[in-house]
């Protein structure tokens, strides 16, 4: 599932003024290596921090120390935003490169000058995070659904609304199931036994959903 915010790109033109952006505008950029943990949880979010090139991978350590994969994203896309402006300031999430990244910081107070000269920027942000918030609430329904089947359903249903009934995923099977938060082997067993009854087809990380029916059935 690719999640890239093409409106985002404009910031690739911040070195040269473009865009009008401020040209005494203060920010940075960071160049990180594949498998780095980039950000941790907890680590405080006092920066704009944009994805400019690459992919990462957010996960979360739960109460009980389970590792739980939150989602994979790809450039261009700002991290964490929304706790930029938090009261508890911190990232949620351990933030992981899939392959090289570049990464754009934007000192908050020049975030906020930038919402005051561009409210297409402002916008953009709002817009943003409200989306974020509508992937977070589908996300919290998927974690309260109690079967692994009706956690694979719940996503396959998402991922043929989107894509259509035939789609790649970019995460295998352990990544799957640390995104469900299960294990691996019960993850895989329901897999196959989902494509046993004909309800999916699985080519490696090819999907195609062969009966919605049966797959909103096991919603229940």
């Amino acid at each position: 599932m690719k999640n890239i915010d093409p409106e985002w790109n404009n910031f690739r033109n911040i070195s040269d003024g473009g865009d009008g952006f401020p040209s005494d505008m203060k920010y940075s950029i960071k160049f990180h290596d594949k498998n780095e943990v980039i950000f941790r949880q907890g680590d405080l979010c006092d920066a704009l921090n944009i994805l400019m090139t690459g992919s990462v991978k957010t996960e979360m350590i739960t109460e009980n120390g389970n590792l739980l994969g939150i989602e994979i994203i790809n450039a261009p896309r700002p991290l964490a935003p929304a706790f930029l402006f938090s009261g508890n300031n911190r990232f949620p999430v351990d933030v992981t490169t899939l392959e090289d990244v570049e990464i754009l910081r934007i000192p908050k107070d020049e975030v906020i000058r930038l919402m005051t000269s561009q409210p297409d920027f402002m916008q953009q942000f709002l817009i943003h995070n409200a989306n974020r918030t509508q992937f977070l609430t589908n996300r919290l329904q998927l974690l309260s659904i109690k079967t692994i089947k009706g956690k694979i359903a719940h996503f396959l249903l998402e991922q043929a609304g989107e894509h259509g009934d035939t789609f790649t995923l970019n995460r295998n099977q352990t990544e799957l199931a640390d995104f469900f938060g299960v294990a691996r082997p019960s993850l895989a067993r329901s897999l196959s036994e989902m494509i046993e009854e004909g309800i999916i087809n699985v080519n490696k990380k090819e999907y195609k959903v062969l009966d919605k029916k049966k797959l909103r059935e096991l919603l229940v």
